[in-house]
């Protein structure tokens, strides 16, 4: 990495560690104006995760989508875009509760966990020189962006209805959460979305795979979780339609289908040997 790399990607991680703070705090206290201020926090560790991603990008002279450090900076940005749409679209700041630490365990891992070497900039394996790596890994990082913003509403919801159950309507947690409603119908909205870009990144990813090595599928590792989590999330999708799986059956699900996209990459990158290892 880079000087100037090095301290973006920083800012971006003092940034949400800072907002991650004022978020608990916001929350806790009900005060507006810490919650706003925790809001314009993560604007700007957004705003220095993308400088990061760019000054990768033009340093490597592609894009910084190659390896595993450059995915999990990547997939944190991909994470706090849909964060930062939710928060305008729907103004469900709460969330950054449960997302934000999701993003802040990323990028530790990429500073501390992931070798030195995978930081450097390096040239591109012959398989990897290939337009469809672009189009399959930002298919992929906004997928997975969008599955984990399901996963912190999913977490939402069952944390609201237990409360509910319990009666204990005066609890902080449940006074300061949105409604149950409001977080069952978001989540399905972005797991819609995040199913959709998955199955383009399953496709691209055929397309890209009988190109280099001949063969659409070979039931590589990533290959088969891959389409594991696609039939996780499917199955949501289908049963929320067919038979009227709503609220915490829905919310079990995707939670269940994050862990999938979790060990897709990590247990796949790093515990298991395939095509893609490297990644």
């Amino acid at each position: 990495m880079g000087i100037y790399e090095d301290l973006a990607f920083s800012g971006a991680f003092a940034a949400y560690t800072i907002a991650i703070l004022l978020t608990v705090w916001g929350f806790a206290a009900r005060h507006d104006a810490v919650s706003r201020f925790a809001s314009y926090v993560t604007i700007f560790g957004w705003v220095m995760n993308t400088l990061a991603l760019i000054l990768r990008t033009l340093g490597a002279g592609r894009l910084p989508l190659s390896n595993g450090f450059e995915f999990l900076v990547a997939f944190a940005w991909g994470i706090v875009l849909f964060y930062l749409w939710l928060q305008y679209r729907y103004r469900l700041k709460a969330v950054g509760l449960f997302l934000l630490p999701v993003v802040w365990a990323l990028l530790a891992y990429a500073a501390v966990e992931i070798p030195e070497t995978q930081k450097a900039i390096t040239p591109l394996m012959p398989a990897l020189k290939s337009n469809w790596l672009s189009v399959h890994v930002s298919t992929a990082i906004l997928s997975y962006g969008a599955l984990a913003v399901s996963f912190a509403l999913a977490v939402m919801y069952l944390i609201k209805e237990r409360i509910s159950r319990n009666q204990n309507t005066s609890s902080v947690l449940y006074r300061n959460l949105p409604g149950e409603d409001i977080l069952e119908e978001s989540c399905y909205r972005f797991i819609t979305v995040g199913f959709f870009l998955l199955s383009m990144v399953i496709i691209s990813g055929a397309i890209w795979a009988e190109q280099a090595w001949g063969s659409y599928w070979s039931w590589d590792p990533k290959e088969t979780w891959s389409l594991i989590t696609w039939l996780i999330y499917g199955a949501c999708l289908h049963v929320r339609q067919t038979y009227g799986w709503r609220g915490r059956r829905s919310s079990i699900i995707a939670i269940i289908g994050f862990a999938a996209v979790l060990f897709t990459f990590f247990g796949v990158n790093y515990w298991l040997v395939g095509l893609h290892s490297y990644a």
